[in-house]
């Protein structure tokens, strides 16, 4: 079984320019849902910010 996490993002503007964000949506196991719900509770950080810190992390 899948279980899915929808992340949305929409355009934000700013007073000087505007800066488009993209929409993704990822498809996890339930294990993977899990690890990163536990992972989130115990730092208390939201999934969001894990999963940008983790791609901000790539080379």
């Amino acid at each position: 079984m899948n279980k899915t996490a929808v992340l949305k993002f929409s355009r934000l503007a700013t007073s000087s320019k505007k800066r488009a964000l993209k929409r993704i949506t990822l498809n996890l196991t339930l294990d993977e849902a899990e690890n990163l719900e536990k992972y989130c509770e115990h730092t208390g950080k939201p999934a969001i910010d894990v999963i940008r810190e983790l791609i901000q992390a790539l080379p």
